[in-house]
């Protein structure tokens, strides 16, 4: 599906591009090298402010001809902010703190052209981690390795992270750190994708 602008995608995350790619959208990748620890660090409103927050940010840093599309995803769970791990035990302790309980992915999107934002949008989506054994989750990190270390939730729900799911409500596309069904609305109504 082409557009009548060409499109940039701000961030390094394999999965946002596999996203897009899935829907037959034409773009470039241009990661934006924002500091997203000092940006939190300043943040004060809410998670899905945070969320669109980072993505705006994302997007206003890269300089590209035509549209340009931030995303960023948050993680709370128990009221409480969960950035990536930084190893494998921290991914260890982060998935024992979500083990029989409810999450949230909160995630934003921007579409940004010439430094003016035209398009916000945030999604939450709620997990529900199942009761999983400490025997399964030595046999989840070892098989899944550090790829899990590039998710905010120590997981890939489109491959080995879905063993540790009871259930989820939401959108899946947000799940996966692109909400795209909206965003494909928003090139309709700014990118001239066909209708």
């Amino acid at each position: 599906m082409q557009l009548d602008k060409k499109l940039t995608l701000a961030s390094k995350s394999q999965i946002r591009a596999q996203v897009l790619a899935g829907a037959g959208l034409a773009f470039d990748v241009a990661p934006s090298g924002v500091d997203e620890d000092a940006l939190k660090a300043v943040h004060s409103g809410d998670a899905a402010g945070l969320a669109v927050g980072l993505a705006e940010a994302k997007a206003m840093a890269v300089e590209a001809d035509g549209l340009v599309i931030g995303a960023d995803q948050v993680l709370q769970c128990d009221g409480v902010l969960y950035d990536k791990p930084c190893d494998l035990e921290e991914a260890r302790a982060n998935l024992k703190k979500f083990r029989n309980r409810t999450h949230y992915l909160i995630g934003g999107v921007v579409l940004v052209e010439d430094g003016q934002t035209l398009w916000t949008h945030h999604q939450k989506v709620s997990l529900a981690v199942r009761d999983f054994s400490d025997a399964f989750l030595d046999a989840y990190i070892e098989e899944a390795g550090d790829k899990i270390l590039a998710s905010v939730g120590c997981y890939q729900l489109e491959g080995l992270g879905s063993h540790l799911f009871e259930s989820l409500d939401g959108d899946y596309f947000s799940t996966l750190g692109m909400p795209l069904l909206p965003l494909l609305q928003a090139l309709r109504e700014h990118g001239g994708l066909v209708t």
